[in-house]
């Protein structure tokens, strides 16, 4: 049988860099501090807040974002045109995700902004670049949804 001071140095070398426990943690109560207190809420309680601040996001993006709502009201349109010239439910559910995907996209892209203006309003290079990166990433969105219409309609 190992002494206990091996047995204990091999417990520890398991529990730190086997179960990547940080050098900070010294018991399991510090194991929630600073974390905040809405973390806790489970079960039906977390999935009825998750869903309303899932409604003030998209009604704050409403409000404050152009793009936001232009690409909302293409989606009112686009939506029920994809149900009615898409010839199979695949090509429906590509028409559909392709608008949506735009939205989303759009929406992080919303949330980088805020972000980065919340940060600071002065002009910076990096902040730039994050706008910019994000506004990229919704230009292929628009890409992907003109594609992937294109080739379902045009054939």
């Amino acid at each position: 049988m190992a002494p206990k001071y091996i047995r204990f140095n091999l417990a520890f070398i398991i529990r730190k860099y086997m179960m990547q426990i940080p050098d900070n943690q010294q018991s399991p109560v510090s194991k929630h501090a600073g974390v905040s207190p809405f973390k806790g809420k489970t079960g039906i309680r977390r999935l009825i807040n998750a869903f309303g601040y899932s409604l003030e996001g998209f009604k704050a993006a409403f409000k404050h974002e152009d793009a936001f709502r232009q690409e909302v009201f293409l989606a009112i349109v686009l939506i029920p045109l994809a149900v009615y010239l898409g010839k199979s439910p695949i090509e429906h559910a590509l028409m559909i995700a392709s608008v949506l995907l735009v939205l989303i996209v759009e929406l992080l892209n919303s949330a980088i902004e805020a972000a980065v203006d919340h940060t600071s309003t002065e002009h910076n290079a990096l902040a730039k670049q994050a706008k910019d990166i994000g506004s990229a990433a919704v230009f292929f969105a628009l890409v992907i949804m003109v594609v992937v219409w294109g080739f379902l309609l045009l054939g």
